[in-house]
């Protein structure tokens, strides 16, 4: 076999493998928590917000054009909830993402984002699901897990409620792709590279207005040769394949079940920040990733939920 045949066979092979695809997505976007640390002075929230959908939007043209086109009919009728998803699970988050990066630590990032599972099974209730003894534990788990976390290991914060206003966006934005994820079940019937061609592209239209706002306001900063590489990474790796990658391991095996594999951002984003990025690891750290983990682990508990999302 020649060796393009086999790289095509690898591909398609691969494509198939939702486990495989969600760990190299939750890698990547672990990844995305350094990337966003490294932005901070070096391209604005907004900017990196928009460029990323751009960079992508550009590639995507290259390759995707004529499977768009051979499947308008299906998208179009569902242009607004494409606008929607988009609006809210790129372009909001990927917003409240790179501004808290610049008011928070990225292994903080790391951990208040690996509470998004939990959101994901909270949402799931509308779906019919009922908790179990395990699930209501690792519910309790993973919020104890994202306020010591916030905290920063210290209960007079709890007390006064002075949480950090990064680790507040944070977590609204977890909330946020939690509600993306469950609504990725009402997808057009299209290809995964279709339908996140199509939520690109309004990913690019929505992040505008964000963009032109910080503008007005005198905060816009284009990158600088540090931002344009964090930009890149940003946008081929955690926006262009790990997108794909997830929308295509949820056609495999659900959002329940890819929702749960959130859990390894975390861990990922954690590593890779104490190892690439100038941040100390503490022991409140340690306590909190547990809980988040191990909450985590509880709510997925085989059998402990009476039916599946």
């Amino acid at each position: 076999m020649p060796p393009h045949s086999r790289l095509v066979a690898f591909g398609r092979w691969f494509y198939g493998q939702p486990y495989l695809l969600l760990l190299f997505t939750t890698l990547f976007w672990g990844g995305n928590v350094v990337a966003g640390k490294l932005a901070a002075g070096e391209v604005s929230p907004m900017a990196i917000t928009f460029l990323r959908w751009f960079i992508s939007c550009a590639a995507l043209a290259m390759f995707a054009r004529r499977a768009v086109l051979s499947e308008w009919r299906v998208l179009a009728p569902r242009w607004l909830y494409i606008v929607l998803m988009a609006g809210v699970g790129f372009t909001t988050f990927n917003a409240l993402f790179y501004e808290a990066a610049t008011r928070t630590t990225g292994v903080n990032m790391a951990i208040i984002q690996g509470s998004t599972p939990i959101f994901v099974l909270l949402g799931a209730l509308a779906f019919g699901v009922r908790f179990g003894l395990l699930q209501m534990l690792g519910v309790l788990a993973t919020i104890a897990g994202v306020a010591l976390t916030a905290s920063r290991g210290d209960v007079e914060v709890l007390k006064t409620i002075a949480f950090n206003r990064g680790d507040a966006w944070l977590l609204i934005a977890s909330i946020l792709y939690a509600g993306y994820t469950l609504a990725l079940r009402w997808k057009p019937k299209t290809s995964s590279l279709v339908f996140f061609t199509a939520m690109a592209v309004a990913a690019c239209v929505t992040s505008l207005p964000l963009l032109v706002l910080e503008g007005l306001r005198g905060d816009l900063q284009w990158p600088t040769l540090k931002g344009w590489l964090v930009l890149l990474y940003v946008a081929l790796l955690p926006s262009l394949l790990c997108q794909i990658f997830y929308i295509r391991a949820i056609e495999l095996i659900g959002p329940g079940r890819a929702g749960a594999f959130y859990n390894l951002v975390p861990v990922f984003g954690a590593l890779l920040s104490t190892l690439i990025l100038p941040e100390p690891f503490a022991a409140y750290h340690v306590a909190a990733l547990a809980l988040v983990l191990g909450g985590i682990a509880l709510a997925n508990w085989k059998g402990s939920s009476k039916a599946a999302p």
